[in-house]
């Protein structure tokens, strides 16, 4: 048996143990300083992005199909790390929004933005009556023009909606798309955009290079529906990313897309093979980690 001044020394000794694991665990789980990070996160058939912008500014694109968008924050985020700036519910699908209900249990969040398409299925309600009684939280409806700041010169502008979504009955077609920018890098996330409104955007934007982006999301896990060609030669991208879960019913992604995306020549990362994506910008360059 220990003596009391030993035991008080082992007390000692085991508590600075745990201090030092949790301060490695910070450095190990906080984004690099003045550095921007975006993660596709790992929660199976759907989607779910973290950004952690250069000043520590968090916003979660998508919650996936359930509660295992937990887990992967936990595997992102130092545990005391409680609050998220932005929600963003790209459309409200099931595999894009019944996380965000646990994560609005879990965390504070102090915005949420939505397209405003009306949904009346119980995972919908679920959400936006968490939103409701969440204090202080600002709601509001993405709509073109918008920007999210995400600190030290990153931003995260609304390409889409550019209109009133309240009678949407295709929810995919509503889908908010975000072009998330740091300096010279950039991100698009396109939600389950379909091609034809992917084309509307190239209409808007495409001609003056204002669609380029360094890593493109295949928009609806790679459906053959979206990411066509004349969207792929409008944004560019290095890497496209496909968010899916393995094995699922929709046979995504199709195989037709992911023949036009390498026949435009860009790199194909999943989260079937890789688990969670992390990429990291210096507004400069973006590295996959």
């Amino acid at each position: 048996m220990l003596s009391g001044r030993s035991h008080t020394l082992y007390l000692i000794a085991f508590v600075a143990l745990i201090a030092l694991n949790l301060v490695l665990g910070a450095m190990v789980l906080r984004p690099e300083q003045h550095m921007l990070r975006v993660s596709f996160l790992n929660i199976g058939q759907g989607d779910s992005i973290l950004i952690q912008g250069p000043t520590g500014v968090k916003v979660l694109v998508d919650g996936g199909p359930d509660r295992s968008v937990l887990r992967e924050l936990s595997h992102e985020l130092a545990p005391w790390d409680r609050t998220f700036d932005a929600l963003v519910e790209t459309h409200p699908d099931k595999d894009h929004i019944s996380g965000l209900g646990d994560v609005l249990e879990r965390y504070r969040v102090l915005n949420f933005m939505e397209p405003g398409i009306p949904d009346k299925t119980a995972v919908s309600k679920h959400v936006l009556a968490d939103v409701a009684a969440e204090p202080g939280l600002h709601h509001f409806i993405a709509r073109r023009g918008m920007r999210l700041h995400l600190g030290g010169g990153a931003y995260a502008d609304v390409l889409f909606p550019d209109r009133d979504e309240s009678t949407q009955i295709a929810t995919n077609d509503g889908s908010t798309v975000l072009h998330v920018v740091y300096g010279a890098t950039s991100f698009m996330l396109t939600g389950d955009l379909p091609s034809p409104y992917e084309d509307y955007l190239v209409g808007l934007d495409g001609t003056d290079g204002e669609l380029t982006s360094t890593v493109l999301k295949a928009g609806h896990h790679g459906s053959k529906f979206s990411t066509d060609s004349l969207w792929l030669a409008a944004v560019r991208p290095t890497t496209v990313v496909i968010s899916a879960g393995k094995g699922n019913t929709y046979g995504h992604p199709n195989p037709e897309t992911l023949e036009r995306i390498r026949t435009y020549g860009a790199r194909i990362v999943s989260t079937i093979d890789g688990g969670t994506i992390h990429f990291v910008s210096d507004g400069k360059t973006v590295s996959e980690l």
